[in-house]
Parts: structure tokens; C-alpha cells; sequence
């Protein structure tokens, strides 16, 4: 039965293909039914996980086009590029069918289907890590996208350009691409799903600032965003549930250990549970008992939900230099001497490790101390209260400063009325 469902949507098509040569007999009617037969077909070929198919689909219905409206055409074309990037481990292959549709937009003078399939390619490359290939399509496309004042897929552009920069590490350019995104979604009517995005963004980049305070209310945002969307597509759970890992991320990173069973137990996320909600409950867990060991032992346990995402990655290798750091001040606090090959023997890393570690604590001023390496030992300095002499006298010299500058004020006075 599964056979035969594809087969006769193909012969179906091959019918309709017949009528290319002949566009009076396509009337609005067939030209739907045109329309849902390519839906239909290319959701087919996803389910099977075969974006060839789909490939030689959009070559296979590229005569009906000269006869169907421009809007329905890169709708159809849009939508076929849109199923391949739903295929796992074809992004090659998606990224040579927008380059195939950007050359034939641009033979037949399709001026906007060119621009949507465009910012499809930047996303391919993004994804891809081609960062420099994919501000090479963004710029033109940019300049491009404001002189025809296209406000909806200028907005997308400035958003796939902020997530460019952001990966770059541009942090300054990143934000700028976000902020006009915002603007543009601010003078256009913007789809929900796309605000989600937005909100992502923008608490991805006060993370990376940490201002996780700010952050945690851009992931809520956008959680609740793409939770109250109703859809079966998968990308849109996945995406809701990385907002949900954002927004433990953001409780953690704050310390605010309670709240993250409050927020896993919340009604609105009980749909998601699975190993990425464990996972972060694990690290809620090992950094409120400011265990490193368990904090470890969670991140190998979990080691893909946890490290596969670049953002979880990044700061949670931050959460794991602080749990360090907390533990070696425990371990070093009762000594005013101890052997270094004895501080990595209780923390359970290497001796090299520890020891590059003490070294920039101290240089950071969080350790008050000297490394004795040719004794292998640590000297732990006591705190000694700081000496107020300088700051005491800068003040009194600043002081000093105004009273003769208000005496010389008062001179000049008098100098002009004698």
C-alpha cells in the first residue's frame, strides 16, 4: 500500500506535465491540485529520507512553471529546498539545489525567488561553518533586501547575519545585525515562529555577555513561543526544547539551583522530558553540591545532549573552571604550605593541570599565594588587610588640589574689580 501511494501521485504528475504545452487547459483549479500532487510527492520523499528524489522533482516540474503564477512558483520552489534541509546528512546536497535554483531564478528572471533561495544558501553555509561564504551571499543580498524594501525577508537576512557573527565571535557586529532585525520586525507583521528566533538570539548573546538575568527572559520568550505554535513539524519541538536547556542553563549559571525543578516540573514544560532534561538537571545538581567529580560524571554520562550544542558547550566549560576553582580554594584553605603532586591527587586531575590552574588563580588575584615549582609546592600567603596610605593620600592631594584652585578662582576675583 505504501508503494502505491507515491507511484500514483507520480503518474498523477506525469499527467499534469503533459499540460505544460498547453497553459489555457491549466486553470486555477489544476493549477492547486498542481501544487498539493509537488507537496504531496516531496513529503513522500522526506519520510524516506531521499532528497535525490526530491532534487530530480524540482527538475522533473521546472516546465510547468513557465505556466504557473511567479507567487505560486517560488512557493513550490521554496518549499521543496525547505523539505531537503529536514533530511539528516544531505546539507551538501542542499546547498548544490539552492545553487542550481538561484542559477534558473536568475535565468528566468525571478528576482524575488532568487533572494528567498539566497537566504537559504547563507543558513546551508552557516550550518555548514562556511562563515566567510555565508556573509558572501549576505552582503549584496543586504543591500539588495533595503532598496526594495522587502521588510519580512530583510528581517530573516539580519537574523541569519547576527547568527553568522555570532559564530564568528563578533560579538559587537552580532548585536548590530540583531538590533536592525528587531527594528524591521518592529514596522512588519512577524510570524510567531520567527519572533522565537529572535528571541533566541538576542538571549544567546546577553549569555554570552553574562547577563544571564536578561537572557533567562528572551529564552522564556521564545519557549513560549514556539510552544504555543500548533504543529507537527519536529524542527519546531526541537527548537522549544533547546529554549528549554537555555532557560536551565540561565538558572544555573544564576545560582538558582530551586528553580530549575520548578521550571522542569512546570505545566508547560511536561511535553518535553527525555535525556536533555536530565542532563541539565544533573548539572544543576553537581554545581548546588559544588561537586566537580559529579559534574564530570554528568557531562560523560550525557556527553551528546551536552556538548553537541556549541552555546551549552561554551559556558558550561565556564561552570566547570568555577567548580575548579571552588574546589582547589577548599582543598588549599586549611594550608599555608601543600604539595602540589597532593592538591592533583585530591582533585583527580593531572598534576600539570593543577598547577597551571593555581598559577593563573594567583596572577587573577583570586589566590594569594606563590608557586615553589622546584620544591613542587604551593605557599599560601595570609590575607593581609590592604594599605590604605596611597588611597589616604591621593585624597588628601586631591583635596589639596581643589582648595588651591577655589583660592585662585577667589584672586581673580579681586584682581578684577581693583
Amino acid at each position: 500500500m505504501e508503494d502505491s501511494v507515491p507511484s500514483s501521485l507520480e503518474e498523477t504528475l506525469v499527467g499534469y506535465l503533459r499540460l505544460a504545452n498547453e497553459p489555457q487547459k491549466l486553470t486555477r483549479t489544476t493549477q492547486d491540485d498542481i501544487e498539493k500532487t509537488i507537496y504531496a510527492l516531496g513529503n513522500q520523499y522526506t519520510a524516506s529520507n531521499d532528497a535525490n528524489k526530491i532534487k530530480a522533482l524540482l527538475s522533473q516540474v521546472q516546465p510547468l512553471f513557465g505556466s504557473l503564477p511567479n507567487a505560486k512558483t517560488a512557493k513550490i520552489v521554496h518549499t521543496l529546498v525547505n523539505l531537503v534541509s529536514r533530511i539528516p546528512g544531505v546539507l551538501d546536497l542542499q546547498i548544490e539545489l539552492c545553487l542550481d535554483s538561484i542559477e534558473w531564478a536568475k535565468k528566468s528572471d525571478r528576482g524575488f525567488l532568487r533572494q528567498k533561495i539566497e537566504a537559504q544558501l547563507a543558513t546551508c553555509y552557516l550550518k555548514q561553518g562556511a562563515f566567510l561564504k555565508a556573509l558572501k551571499v549576505l552582503s549584496p543580498l543586504l543591500l539588495e533586501l533595503k532598496r526594495f524594501d522587502d521588510k519580512l525577508l530583510l528581517l530573516e537576512v539580519q537574523l541569519i547575519e547576527s547568527r553568522v557573527y555570532h559564530k564568528l565571535m563578533n560579538l559587537a557586529k552580532s548585536k548590530a545585525s540583531l538590533t536592525a532585525a528587531r527594528t524591521s520586525a518592529n514596522t512588519v507583521y512577524c510570524p510567531p515562529l520567527l519572533q522565537a528566533q529572535i528571541d533566541m538570539q538576542a538571549g544567546i548573546l546577553h549569555a554570552e555577555e553574562k547577563d544571564f538575568k536578561t537572557a533567562y527572559s528572551y529564552f522564556y520568550e521564545c519557549f513560549e513561543g514556539y510552544n504555543s505554535v500548533l504543529t507537527d513539524d519536529p524542527n519546531v519541538k526541537r527548537e522549544a526544547m533547546i529554549a528549554l536547556k537555555y532557560m536551565l542553563l540561565s538558572k544555573i549559571m544564576l545560582n538558582s539551583i530551586s528553580e530549575v525543578n520548578q521550571i522542569i516540573g512546570a505545566k508547560a514544560a511536561i511535553g518535553y522530558t527525555g535525556r536533555e532534561v536530565e542532563a541539565m538537571r544533573s548539572m544543576a545538581d553537581a554545581h548546588h553540591a559544588r561537586s566537580l567529580d559529579s559534574f564530570r560524571a554528568g557531562k560523560e554520562k550525557y556527553h551528546d545532549e551536552l556538548t553537541q550544542d556549541p552555546v551549552m558547550a561554551r559556558h558550561l566549560l565556564q561552570l566547570e573552571d568555577t567548580l575548579f576553582e571552588q574546589n582547589l580554594c577548599r582543598i588549599i584553605e586549611p594550608f599555608s604550605c601543600i604539595e602540589i603532586n597532593h592538591v592533583a591527587e585530591l582533585i583527580d586531575l593531572p598534576v600539570e593541570k593543577v598547577e597551571k590552574k593555581l598559577s593563573q588563580m594567583i596572577l587573577d588575584k583570586k589566590l594569594s599565594g606563590i608557586l615553589d615549582q622546584g620544591a613542587g609546592t604551593l605557599i599560601v600567603h595570609d590575607d593581609s588587610p590592604a594599605d590604605q596610605t596611597y588611597p589616604a593620600a591621593l585624597e588628601t592631594v586631591q583635596g589639596l588640589n581643589k582648595v588651591v584652585d577655589s583660592l585662585y578662582q577667589k584672586a581673580l576675583a579681586v584682581g578684577m574689580h581693583s
